[in-house]
């Protein structure tokens, strides 16, 4: 069981995020916008964190540049609505953007259950300390 952050602007992607988190045994606490989610990121200690790129105030890469100083090693999967377009030069590609940023796992909205759940398995077991150096972090 982790403790897992959601921070998005969207209360449906909210619910169906928390729900299928709960579902699996996660506790999940949700913040409407980057401000919010950074206040509670730093009253609490979480296990992973999801952030939507496009919010309003503070959107999800200045959120995740603010996150990434306070906890360099935290996992984040990045989520977005904007749509996949046939022309990959329509605009720029903001998931793979914010993978390169440091988010270790990207959605693309609408998300498959079973994608969103593989996502944060993947995310928790690479977390581990038989995974990975836990001090890799602090440097």
């Amino acid at each position: 069981m982790a403790n897992i952050l959601i921070v998005d602007d969207d209360p449906a992607v909210q619910l169906t995020i928390r729900l299928l988190l709960e579902r699996a045994g996660h506790h999940v606490t949700v913040a409407g916008d980057g401000r919010k989610g950074l206040a509670l990121f730093g009253a609490s200690r979480f296990d992973l964190l999801f952030l939507d790129i496009f919010m309003p105030g503070m959107d999800g890469l200045e959120t995740m540049r603010h996150i990434r100083v306070l906890a360099p090693a935290i996992p984040i999967i990045v989520i977005s609505g904007r749509s996949i377009t046939p022309d990959a030069y329509a605009e720029p590609d903001f998931l793979k953007m914010a993978t390169k940023l440091g988010a270790v796992a990207s959605l693309q909205k609408p998300f498959r259950p079973d994608a969103l759940l593989a996502a944060v398995d993947g995310c928790l077991k690479a977390g581990e300390p038989e995974g990975s150096d836990v001090s890799s972090g602090h440097r």
